[in-house]
C-alpha cells in the first residue's frame, strides 16, 4: 500500500510551469497583467474602422489578437491551474470557488474582446474578398474565411452579449437540473461479492454489464426505476432547450436544426449527409454482431441492457511503464518523432498515472493555450483497457504537440468533425500490437471487445444522430413533445441499428433521460466521422508506412483549412461515400474474422 501512495505521488502533474500553489502570488500579478493586455486591444481597435478596410491595418490587429490568444487567453496560466486542480480534487470547495471567480472574469473579458470578431465578420464582400486575397493575411486566411461563414449567422454585439448571459438559465440550468437529480440516486442493488449494497446512479449503471446475470439484472430494475422517476422532469427539460434551441434557430437564420453545428465543426452539412447514409445502408454489420453474440451468450435475443456485457476473461495485467514502454514502442515504428513527444509528456511530468479519492474517473488530454503545456490525467488500473486509454490519450496529445510546432494561436485546436482521429488512430495500432501476442481465447475476446467499441462508437452515435435529427423535426411541427412520443422516436432508431436480436426491452423507452449528448446538440456525428476517417488511415499506413507522413501533415494542420480541403490536400475526397464505405470495410473484416475464430473455437451455441 506504502508502495502505490509513492508511485500514486511520483506521477501525478507538476503544474510548476503554470504556477507553485494555490496562494502562489504571481496569479494575482497575472489578472491585472490579462486584464492590462485586453484593455489595450479594446482601447486601441474599438473605435477604429480601418482595420475592416485595409488589409495591412487588419495583419497588424491580427497579430495584436493572435499574441494576447498565445500567450493570456482570458483566464491565463492561473484559470489552467485551478481547472487541473479541481480535477485532481473534485470535492474541493475551496478550489472550485477559485476557479469560478476566475471563470467570471475570464467570461467578462470574452464580452469585452468579442466587438473583433464581430466587426471583422461583417465587412464588405468587396474587402472580405480583398483580405481573402492578401499575401500578407495568408497565416491568418482560414480563421477570416470561419469569421465570414459565422457572421451571416451573428446578431449585434448587445444582442450577443444578451444571448450568451442568458445561455445560463435557458440551457444550463435545466441540464444541470436533471443531471443532477439523477448524481444524488442512490439504489440498494446486488453487488458481485453478492451482498446488497446501496450505489450511485453512475455504478448502478456499471454494474449493467457485470458478466453475472443477475447482478446486471438487478442493476437494469434499478437504473429503470430510476429513469421513469425523472422523466416528467426531463421532458420538461427537452422541451425547454428545444425551444431555447429553436429561437436561436430561428434569430440566427439557420435553416437546419444541426445547421450550427457543422458550422462550428468546419464542416458542410452534404458531408455530414453522407456520412450518415454511409453509416445506415451498412447497419448489417452491427446486426450481425448482436446476432453474433446472441448465439456465444446461448439465447434467441439480447435484452436491451446486455448488448455491452463482455465476453470472456482479458485478465492480462499491465503495470503503468509496462503499458508505457508498449504504447511508446508502437509509436516508435510508426514514426520517432511521436515516441519522442510522450516521453516528454512522462519526463515533464505531465501525466497523472492513478486513481485517488477526489480525483476525476476516466481520462482525458487537455490543453488550453499554445504558450502552455498538454496535461494528461489518466486512472491506471493496469487493465488492458487502461494501455488502449493511454494510447487514445497520447494520441490526442500528439495531435497537440504537431499543431503547436506548425501553426498560429488562431489555427491552434481541431474541429470537432475530426477531433477523434488521432486518438483512435495510435489507440488501433496499439491494440493491434496487443493482439499479435494473444491465443485464439484472448484474441476473441479482444475482438470482441473491439467490435463493441467500433459499432457504440460509429453506428450507435450515428442511430442516436437520426434520432435527434427526427426529435427537433417533430417538436418543430407539434411545438411540445411528450415523453412517451421521445421514448417511441429512441426506441425505434435503436431497433434500426441493432436488428432484432437485441430486445427493446420495458424501460429501454427511458434511457435517453440519462443520454447527455443529445444535450449537446449533434455533436455525436464526430465520433464517427472521426473513427471513420481514422480507420482509413490506419489502412493506408499498413498498405505503405511513408504514408504516415501524410498522416503527419494531417494532424499538423489544426484548423488552417477546412477538414475536406486538408484531406483533398492529401489525395483523399471525404465527399464521397466511397472513403466512408472503405473505413466500414474494415469493421465488417474484424467481424468475418471474429466469426471464422468463432467457429473455430465453438463458441457458436
Amino acid at each position: 500500500m506504502q508502495v502505490m501512495e509513492k508511485l500514486t505521488e511520483e506521477v501525478r502533474w507538476n503544474l510548476s510551469p503554470l504556477g507553485n500553489g494555490d496562494d502562489d502570488p504571481v496569479f494575482t500579478e497575472e489578472q491585472e497583467i490579462i486584464k492590462k493586455h485586453a484593455d489595450q486591444f479594446v482601447q486601441k481597435w474599438k473605435e477604429r474602422r480601418d482595420y475592416v478596410q485595409n488589409p495591412e491595418v487588419l495583419r497588424e490587429s491580427l497579430d495584436e489578437y493572435e499574441y494576447l490568444h498565445s500567450h493570456y487567453g482570458t483566464s491565463g496560466k492561473e484559470g489552467y491551474y485551478f481547472w487541473l486542480r479541481t480535477m485532481q480534487d473534485q470535492n474541493n470547495a475551496a478550489l472550485k470557488a477559485r476557479y469560478q471567480k476566475i471563470h467570471d472574469f475570464s467570461i467578462q473579458l470574452e464580452n469585452e474582446l468579442q466587438f473583433f470578431r464581430l466587426n471583422v465578420g461583417k465587412v464588405s464582400e468587396k474587402n472580405q474578398t480583398l483580405f481573402l486575397e492578401f499575401p500578407g493575411l495568408l497565416p491568418y486566411k482560414h480563421f477570416l474565411k470561419m469569421l465570414f461563414r459565422e457572421a451571416k449567422h451573428h446578431l449585434s454585439e448587445p444582442e450577443e452579449k444578451i444571448l450568451n448571459f442568458k445561455t445560463q438559465t435557458s440551457y444550463e440550468k435545466w441540464i444541470k437540473m436533471v443531471s443532477g437529480f439523477l448524481a444524488k440516486e442512490e439504489q440498494e442493488v446486488l453487488t458481485e461479492q453478492g451482498t446488497r449494497e446501496k450505489k450511485s446512479f453512475s455504478e448502478v449503471k456499471g454494474l449493467i454489464d457485470s458478466t453475472n446475470k443477475e447482478v446486471r439484472d438487478d442493476a437494469a430494475k434499478k437504473l429503470n426505476e430510476i429513469l421513469k422517476k425523472h422523466s416528467d422532469s426531463a421532458e420538461e427539460e427537452i422541451n425547454a432547450i428545444l425551444t431555447d434551441k429553436k429561437v436561436n434557430d430561428e434569430l440566427r437564420k439557420f435553416v437546419r436544426p444541426d445547421s450550427a453545428r457543422h458550422l462550428s465543426d468546419d464542416i458542410e452539412s452534404e458531408v455530414v449527409d453522407i456520412l450518415v447514409k454511409s453509416v445506415r445502408k451498412n447497419f448489417d454489420i452491427p446486426q450481425r454482431f448482436y446476432a453474433l453474440k446472441a448465439k456465444i451468450f446461448g439465447v434467441p435475443k439480447l435484452e436491451y441492457h446486455e448488448r455491452n456485457v463482455p465476453f470472456g476473461k482479458i485478465d492480462k495485467s499491465y503495470s503503468y511503464e509496462e503499458a508505457f514502454a508498449l504504447t511508446a514502442g508502437v509509436f516508435e515504428k510508426l514514426d520517432p518523432e511521436f515516441s519522442s513527444i510522450v516521453k516528454g509528456f512522462r519526463n515533464h511530468g505531465w501525466i497523472d498515472v492513478y486513481p485517488k479519492a477526489g480525483k476525476k474517473d476516466g481520462a482525458f488530454c487537455v490543453y488550453w493555450l499554445k504558450s502552455q503545456p498538454t496535461y494528461i490525467l489518466l486512472n491506471h488500473l493496469g487493465k488492458l483497457r487502461d494501455v488502449t486509454t493511454m494510447a487514445h490519450e497520447f494520441g490526442h496529445g500528439i495531435n497537440n504537440e504537431l499543431i503547436k510546432k506548425k501553426q498560429n494561436s488562431l489555427n491552434f485546436g481541431t474541429p470537432l468533425s475530426t477531433a477523434e482521429v488521432a486518438s483512435t488512430f495510435m489507440e488501433d495500432f496499439v491494440l493491434e500490437e496487443l493482439m499479435r501476442g494473444a491465443d485464439d481465447e484472448l484474441k476473441f475476446s479482444i475482438m470482441i471487445s473491439k467490435l463493441q467499441d467500433d459499432i457504440s462508437t460509429i453506428f450507435r452515435q450515428i442511430a442516436c444522430y437520426c434520432f435527434e435529427q427526427e426529435l427537433h423535426k417533430e417538436f418543430r411541427n407539434k411545438g411540445y413533445l411528450p415523453k412517451e412520443e421521445i421514448g417511441s422516436i429512441f426506441q425505434r432508431h435503436m431497433e434500426e441499428y441493432m436488428g432484432e436480436s437485441v430486445e427493446q426491452s420495458a424501460g429501454s423507452e427511458n434511457w435517453w433521460v440519462y443520454w447527455s449528448h443529445i444535450r449537446s446538440f449533434f455533436y455525436v456525428y464526430s465520433y464517427a466521422s472521426g473513427l471513420l476517417i481514422s480507420k482509413f488511415l490506419q489502412s493506408s499506413v499498413r498498405k505503405n508506412p511513408n504514408f504516415i507522413n501524410k498522416v503527419k501533415e494531417f494532424l499538423s494542420a489544426g484548423t488552417s483549412d477546412s477538414p475536406k480541403n486538408i484531406f483533398y490536400g492529401l489525395g483523399i475526397d471525404i465527399t464521397q461515400k466511397e472513403f466512408w464505405e472503405q473505413g466500414l470495410n474494415e469493421i465488417e473484416n474484424l467481424l468475418r474474422e471474429c466469426e471464422v475464430l468463432a467457429r473455430k473455437l465453438g463458441k457458436l451455441k
